[in-house]
C-alpha cells in the first residue's frame, strides 16, 4: 500500500534520521516508537505528504486514500456536531447528487432507444451499485455508532462545536477519519483526548479495521492491544520489529544488550590502536605499522548504542510529617453550575490509599478535586485531615513556574540532600537531558513545563498528593519512573487518569464518576474494569433474550425464573456480605485507632514521670513510683491488645 525507500531528514548537521526503508501492508497494525525528538510525529506527516523529506521516496499505491490525524490541528467551529461529522461523508453526498440528477434525466428524457440513453442508464446502474456497495444509505446510523463510540451523547449531535472543549473537538476529527475509512490510518497521540471507555472503544474498532494503521502513542497498553507489527526510530535509523509491542520490548531488550558487548570491545579496540600509535608515533622503525594503526581507525564504522534507558532510575519522594487517619472525608457533597456535576458524593480515602478517579471527561473527576483543594465551593461538608500537606498537579500548574530560571535551576532550587548530586540523571528520565536543562523555562513548550512541573512536585515533602491526568505529556520510561516513586510514596494518592497500564498495580480503590453519582470499587484498575464489563452484560442479557421468550416453553420460562431468582437472592446476599465485611472493617479500624490513642496518651504520661523522678527531690515519692509502675502494666497489657487487635484488622482486610 505504501513503500518508503532510502528515506533521510535533516533539521540541523546530524540527520533526524536516514536510510529509513520499509512497506506498510494492508492489516498492519504499527506502533511508531521512539524517545521524543526522533522524529515520529515527522514520518507520519511524510507518510501522509504534509512535509517532504531531504532525500528517499515514498511511493503510495493508486487509489490508495490516507487518513492522518495530528496530535495539535485548528478546528473548525461555524457546524453542529452532525454537520461536522456529515463532511466525512462530502465525496458521497456528491454521488448523490449525481445519481439524482440522472434519475431526473432519465424521468424527463423518451428517446428510451438511443445509445446515448441507453449509456446514461448503464451510467445510473454502475454509480448507483457504486453507491449502495459503499453502504452510504445508512451512513446517517454509521455517524451515530461512531460518535456514540467517542463518547458523544445522541443530545449532543445538534449542538454547535464551538460549545465544546479542545478535547472533545479533536474527537469529532477523529470521527470524521474514521468515517471517511481510509486505506492507511495515521495516528498521532489519538488517546490524549479519551476516556476509558472511549479507548477500549477504539482499540476494537483498529482490531478489525480492514486497512493498515500507523500510531503513535504513550499509552503502553493501548498500542499493545492495537499493534502486530513495531517500527523503532533509535540512532537515527529505523528498526523493523514484526511482533507486538510487548514483545518488542523484550528483542530490543536484547538488541541493547548485544549493541553494548559490541560497543565495549570497539572501544577496547581503539583504545589499543591509540595506545600502539602514542608508544611508537616517534620510532622511524614503527613508522609503517603506526601509519596502518591510524588508517585502521579512521575506516571504522563507530557503533552507536540507544540512549541510556533512564526508566531504572530510582526516585523517592522527600519525608514528610504523618497525616492523620482519614486525609479526605466527604459527607453529602453536591456541586452543579448550571447542570448537576455530582450529588450525594460520601467517601473516605485512609492513610496510605492509592485510589484512581476515572469516568467520561465532563462527569465531575477534577471538579472534584478542586472541591477538596478548596478551590471552588459546593455543598455538604468535605473534611480534609490533621496534617494534610497536599501535592497538586494540574495543567495549569506548569503556568506557575519561573520563566527567568533554566530548567536546571527550577529543579535545583527545590531539591535538597543527596537529590542535588542526580538532578542531571532526574531531568534526563523526563526528557530534559544534555543541553535541554539549559533551556530558559520561558521557552519550553507546553508538554515540556507540565514535565517540569511534575518533577518539581516530586521532590516536594508532601503527604496527599493529587495528580489530574499526570501522564499526558510523558514517553514511557518517564511513566515507570513516576509510577515507581507514587508507589514507593508513604503518603495518600488520588490519581485522575485514563491510562489502564499506569493505574495497573499503582492504586488499589476506583471511583467511578457517572450520572452525577460517584461509585467506590474495592480492586485494581482492571478488577473494575471487568466488573464493569460484567454489569452492562447483565443489564444487556434481559433484551438479548425477549425475542426467544415468545417462544420458550412454560416450564423452561419457569426454569429460567427460578434461576434469575437464586441469581438475584444470591447477588442481594453476596451484596449483603460486603456490607457487614465492610461494617466489621470500620470497627476493627476505630479498635486499633482508639488502642493507639490510649498507647500514646500513656507513653506521654511516663515521659512526664520519668522527668519528675529525675528531679532528686521527687526520687522518693512513692506516689509517683506508684503510678509510674501501675501505667507501665497497663501499657504492657495495652501494647499486647493492639497487636492482637492489629492482626484481626490485617486478616478482615485480606479477605
Amino acid at each position: 500500500m505504501v513503500s518508503v525507500e532510502g528515506l533521510k531528514v535533516e533539521f540541523g548537521v546530524k540527520p533526524l534520521f536516514s536510510d529509513a526503508t520499509f512497506v506498510i501492508n494492508a492489516k498492519d497494525r504499527i506502533a511508531l516508537v521512539g524517545k521524543n525528538g526522533a522524529g515520529k510525529s515527522t514520518m507520519l506527516k511524510i507518510l501522509c505528504g504534509m512535509e517532504h523529506p531531504t532525500a528517499g521516496t515514498v511511493s503510495v499505491a493508486t487509489d490508495t486514500t490516507i487518513g492522518y490525524l495530528p496530535q495539535v490541528m485548528i478546528l473548525q467551529d461555524d457546524t453542529t456536531v452532525r454537520q461536522e461529522a456529515q463532511k466525512a461523508f462530502a465525496d458521497i453526498q456528491k454521488m448523490a447528487d449525481r445519481i439524482q440528477r440522472m434519475e431526473r434525466q432519465l424521468n424527463e428524457r423518451t428517446d428510451y432507444d438511443s445509445d446515448d440513453y441507453m449509456a446514461l442508464v448503464e451510467k445510473f446502474t454502475t454509480e448507483h451499485e457504486r453507491y449502495q456497495m459503499l453502504g452510504a444509505e445508512g451512513y446517517e446510523a454509521e455517524i451515530e455508532r461512531t460518535l456514540a463510540g467517542l463518547g458523544f451523547l445522541r443530545t449532543d449531535l445538534e449542538r454547535p462545536t464551538s460549545e465544546f472543549s479542545g478535547g472533545w473537538r479533536m474527537r469529532i476529527e477523529l470521527a470524521k477519519i474514521l468515517l471517511r475509512r481510509p486505506d492507511v490510518l495515521l495516528l498521532d497521540e489519538p488517546t490524549n483526548h479519551l476516556d476509558i471507555e472511549s479507548i477500549q472503544w477504539l482499540e476494537q474498532l483498529l482490531a478489525t479495521w480492514s486497512g493498515a494503521v500507523v500510531l503513535v502513542s504513550h499509552d503502553r497498553a493501548f498500542i499493545n492491544n492495537v499493534s502486530n507489527r513495531t517500527l523503532e526510530i533509535s540512532c537515527g535509523r529505523v528498526i523493523d520489529y514484526r511482533v507486538k509491542y510487548d514483545e518488542y520490548v523484550v528483542l530490543r531488550r536484547e538488541r541493547r544488550e548485544q549493541q553494548l558487548r559490541a560497543y565495549e570491545n570497539q572501544q577496547k579496540e581503539m583504545a589499543d590502536i591509540r595506545d600502539f600509535v602514542e608508544r611508537f608515533r616517534y620510532k622511524p622503525t614503527k613508522a609503517v605499522q603506526v601509519q596502518q594503526r591510524l588508517r585502521q581507525l579512521e575506516k571504522m564504522e563507530i557503533i552507536e548504542v540507544d540512549e541510556v534507558d533512564n526508566s531504572a532510575l530510582h526516585l523517592k519522594f522527600p519525608p514528610c510529617l504523618r497525616s492523620g487517619d482519614y486525609p479526605v472525608i466527604c459527607d453529602e457533597v453536591r456541586k452543579e453550575y448550571a447542570h448537576l456535576v455530582f450529588d450525594h458524593v460520601n467517601l473516605t480515602i485512609k492513610r496510605g490509599e492509592k485510589v484512581a478517579f476515572v469516568g467520561k471527561n465532563g462527569e465531575g473527576k477534577s471538579t472534584l478535586v478542586k472541591c477538596i483543594m478548596g478551590e471552588i465551593p459546593f455543598e455538604g461538608n468535605l473534611k480534609i485531615g490533621h496534617n494534610v500537606q497536599i501535592g497538586y498537579f494540574a495543567q495549569n500548574q506548569a503556568q506557575l513556574l519561573d520563566e527567568s530560571l533554566t530548567v536546571f535551576e527550577t529543579i535545583d532550587r527545590v531539591a535538597r540532600g543527596e537529590v542535588r548530586l542526580r538532578i542531571n540523571d532526574i531531568l534526563g528520565a523526563f526528557m530534559f537531558g544534555g543541553e535541554a536543562s539549559e533551556k530558559r523555562v520561558k521557552v519550553l513548550s507546553g508538554g515540556e513545563r507540565s514535565r517540569l512541573a511534575m518533577i518539581r512536585l516530586l521532590l516536594e515533602p508532601v503527604n496527599l498528593l493529587i495528580l489530574d491526568e499526570p501522564t499526558n505529556h510523558l514517553d514511557m520510561p518517564s511513566k515507570d519512573v513516576l509510577k515507581e516513586a507514587i508507589r514507593a510514596f508513604d503518603g495518600t494518592a488520588i490519581i485522575v487518569s485514563h491510562d489502564r497500564e499506569f493505574l495497573d498495580g499503582l492504586v488499589t480503590k476506583v471511583f467511578e464518576f457517572g450520572g452525577g453519582k460517584v461509585r467506590e470499587h474495592i480492586g485494581g484498575i482492571y478488577d473494575y474494569l471487568l466488573s464493569r464489563q460484567a454489569g452492562l452484560s447483565a443489564q444487556a442479557s434481559p433484551s438479548g433474550q425477549s425475542s426467544h421468550s415468545s417462544q420458550a416453553s412454560p416450564s423452561s420460562q419457569s426454569s429460567q425464573a427460578s434461576q434469575s431468582s437464586q441469581t438475584d437472592s444470591s447477588a442481594t446476599a453476596s451484596y449483603a456480605e460486603r456490607k457487614e465485611q465492610q461494617k466489621r472493617q470500620k470497627r476493627a479500624e476505630k479498635a486499633v485507632e482508639e488502642s493507639e490513642k490510649k498507647i500514646a496518651k500513656m507513653e506521654q504520661r511516663l515521659k512526664e514521670l520519668d522527668n519528675l523522678l529525675c528531679d532528686p527531690k521527687n526520687a522518693s515519692d512513692m506516689t509517683l513510683v506508684t503510678e509510674y509502675t501501675d501505667i507501665k502494666r497497663q501499657l504492657d497489657e495495652e501494647v499486647e491488645r493492639w497487636e492482637t487487635l492489629s492482626e484481626e484488622m490485617e486478616k478482615l482486610q485480606n479477605n
